[in-house]
């Protein structure tokens, strides 16, 4: 007689884990030029032909200014307890300083008060990618000024919003905002100087240092403080001495650039000699590592796909798959001739490899360097071309598929001893997804860009099922 195997226990994820999804400001709320709010570098670039596809621009986006109501009811209905959302710094300060605008910031108390009638956390991001155009026309964040202005921006809102919000995040992902804005020039400004890109760098990392001071200065106590890092999963192309040092150097200036002064008090002695063709980091002041080392109460961390590299052989001209974008020129300043190839595996509308065990290692890497510090995914998801079937429903198995392989990925890094206490897809909704435009849908909830309309897609429902449940049901259940 064959003896059946035991059963798989199901996955539990821990009590009170956030089950959330994540957007930006520029991406889904439109109202561009209502209410006080000014020109973004996003704004402008938009409309600076060639640019982002088609000339789409952020103007209406998914609407959710108008519309967040009815959003807040589609998050409880798929039965988020988070909401991970940006305030857009033009729209409650329009020239990136000085007195607020009390309609932008209005906007925000109405959709915060929101969520917490619907039992939902608000996660508020200070700065996703929407630079105030006047801040850049004074220079951007490659001038120190920037921070400064950045952390009276956080004053600013956290004085207004702190008797309901208390999970802040000062920075999503400031390597594309230094990197990809002023390195390779495929995101707003669209600048191409790797010096430039260097300084905005070390000046988003003030910015954060800064900024975690000033919200200090205003939040009630119990109030948590994080930042939110693209950071990048790394493998050799071959285990030569010369492909480890494509991930050394990359490692330096793709991730040790924001953790070693925000985590570890300083910059990596590799990443200034890598760099020291270009600049002598004079920029970094006396003070400024102390100012930026301030240890936040949560790490988020956005992954998406992996990457692979390898050192081209001398004058050889090195592979470009980073999937970051063709741009006029390199965002690895220091990494001249590290090439990038394609990962093994099912891609998505991105062309992004699907591999979940990067945001394996990137969590468990995380655990052993910076023991004791809480993790939260706060960004994770894919692209794929999702469209109504005839009777109107929106069926996406492979995104299902995606988010249920990665929420087993973190659900193993938990069991190996990271401590991560949340989730948060990319994204709630169908948005503006950058030079892309309207092209990629990143969505649990399908949106017509025509009419607005929003459709749970099928993923929705699997994923309302698993966050009900804390446990990760097989992708066709739900």
């Amino acid at each position: 007689m064959t003896v059946p195997a035991p059963a798989t226990p199901p996955l539990r994820f821990p009590p009170g884990f956030l089950w959330g999804a994540a957007t930006s400001a520029y991406q889904v709320e439109g109202a561009a030029a209502e209410d006080g709010r000014t020109p973004s570098i996003w704004d402008t670039f938009c409309r600076t032909p060639g640019k982002v596809h088609r000339g789409d621009t952020g103007d209406v986006a998914a609407d959710h200014y108008h519309r967040f109501r009815e959003d807040v009811r589609l998050m409880a209905e798929l039965g988020l307890t988070a909401y991970r959302f940006s305030i857009s710094w033009p729209r409650v300060q329009p020239t990136g300083r000085g007195p607020a605008a009390h309609r932008g910031l209005d906007f925000y108390r109405r959709l915060v008060d929101e969520l917490l009638a619907a039992g939902i956390t608000p996660v508020a991001t200070l700065y996703h990618w929407d630079l105030p155009q006047e801040l850049e026309d004074a220079g951007g964040w490659p001038e120190r000024r920037t921070a400064e202005h950045f952390a009276a921006y956080a004053a600013l809102a956290g004085a207004a919003l702190g008797d309901r919000v208390t999970e802040w995040t000062t920075l999503n992902e400031p390597w594309c905002s230094a990197f990809l804005g002023y390195g390779s020039g495929v995101h707003a400004p669209g600048r191409t100087d790797p010096v430039a890109a260097l300084r905005a760098a070390h000046h988003l990392n003030l910015g954060h240092g800064l900024a975690v001071a000033a919200l200090r200065s205003v939040l009630p106590a119990g109030a948590r403080l994080s930042v939110s890092l693209n950071l990048h999963a790394l493998r050799p192309l071959t285990p030569s001495a010369a492909d480890r040092d494509a991930v050394r150097r990359i490692d330096a200036v793709g991730n040790r650039v924001f953790l070693g002064p925000m985590l570890d008090g300083g910059y990596p002695e590799d990443l200034l000699a890598d760099t020291a063709h270009l600049t002598d980091w004079s920029f970094v002041r006396p003070g400024d590592p102390a100012a930026i080392h301030r240890r936040p109460d949560w790490l988020g961390v956005n992954y998406y796909t992996p990457s692979v590299v390898s050192t081209a052989p001398e004058g050889a001209e090195p592979a470009r798959e980073d999937g970051h974008g063709a741009g006029g020129a390199s965002p690895w300043p220091g990494a001249d001739r590290v090439g990038f190839h394609r990962p093994p595996g099912g891609r998505t509308a991105m062309d992004w490899a699907v591999d979940p065990s990067g945001l394996y290692e990137l969590l468990t890497g995380l655990a052993r360097r910076h023991p004791g510090l809480p993790l939260v995914v706060t960004e994770n998801g894919a692209a794929y071309p999702d469209e109504p079937g005839a009777d109107g429903s929106v069926d996406d198995p492979d995104r299902t598929a995606f988010v249920h392989a990665h929420l087993a990925a973190l659900h193993r890094a938990v069991a190996d001893g990271a401590d991560v206490r949340g989730y948060f897809l990319w994204s709630l909704l169908d948005n503006f997804e950058w030079a892309y435009g309207y092209a990629k849908r990143f969505g649990l909830v399908h949106v017509d860009h025509r009419t607005l309309a929003r459709t749970p897609k099928s993923s929705a429902r699997w994923y309302a099922a698993v966050a009900r449940s804390g446990v990760l049901l097989p992708p066709g259940a739900g």
